[in-house]
């Protein structure tokens, strides 16, 4: 790859051209960068997160601020070509497709029906008023995780002879979901767009868990005993489609 020349490098810098620090950043062709100042990186990263759009530049603690710019618009190409690369993000209105449990429904919309959503045929069937209708799909799919996860996960925690203090939903980017020490499981509400595998394999990760709380060769028996069978599908579906999950119901 050519390098590029500096100039693609927005001369606003919001830094000293000394060290970089944690939260510094710089337009690289019109597009943010955030560095990540690492004492255990060994070399210069770029990184794109596609459930955020953000692009991460991970700089070694010695690597001078001016050096990691040029590298980083040496890379200016490729950069672009993975934001280009990102699905679109779906906005939640009338005939958009959104996922439940791996399959797409279409958003059926008529303002004479109720505001309950219902599901028939591959359909999200909604009324009421069109303003506020992504929102109340949106509380929806919330409501319908947080029964769902709760229900299977307080079901295979007993299975395993645990005890689960509270179950909840939310909104990570970082994870699809996260144990705590007393108890308390978290979720991204986002699985129960994905298929049923996927969501039972993360419900069988974070219950194994509260028995082994590493990823040591005894919690992966666990997890693949408690799921009844191999995760590893569920953990390469995400890698591969959890991604676009994140653009659901958000607007560019």
């Amino acid at each position: 790859m050519k390098p590029a020349s500096s100039s693609i490098i927005s001369s606003t810098v919001i830094f000293s051209p000394g060290r970089p620090r944690a939260a510094d950043a710089f337009t690289l062709g019109g597009v943010a960068v955030t560095f990540c100042v690492s004492p255990r990186a060994r070399r210069l990263r770029l990184r794109v997160d596609p459930r955020t759009r953000t692009v991460l530049l991970t700089v070694p603690r010695r690597v001078s601020t001016r050096r990691a710019m040029a590298w980083a618009a040496g890379h200016r190409d490729w950069v672009e070509a993975a934001l280009a690369a990102i699905p679109a993000a779906t906005p939640i209105g009338p005939g958009a497709k959104v996922p439940l449990h791996g399959r797409l429904h279409s958003v059926d919309w008529s303002p004479g029906r109720p505001r309950r959503i219902e599901v028939a045929d591959g359909r999200l069937v909604a009324g009421g008023p069109i303003e506020g209708l992504e929102a109340r799909v949106l509380r929806w799919l919330k409501a319908r995780a947080q029964a769902l996860l709760e229900a299977e996960t307080r079901a295979v925690a007993d299975r395993a002879g645990v005890a689960i203090a509270r179950v909840g939903v939310g909104d990570p980017v970082s994870r699809w979901g996260s144990c705590s020490a007393g108890g308390t499981i978290r979720y991204s509400w986002r699985l129960v767009m994905a298929p049923d595998f996927v969501r039972q394999a993360t419900v069988a990760h974070e219950v194994a868990h509260l028995v082994h709380m590493n990823h040591s060769p005894e919690f992966h028996a666990l997890v693949e005993l408690l799921l009844g069978r191999d995760p590893k599908p569920a953990r390469a579906w995400l890698r591969r489609e959890g991604a676009a999950l994140h653009r659901i119901g958000k607007a560019e």
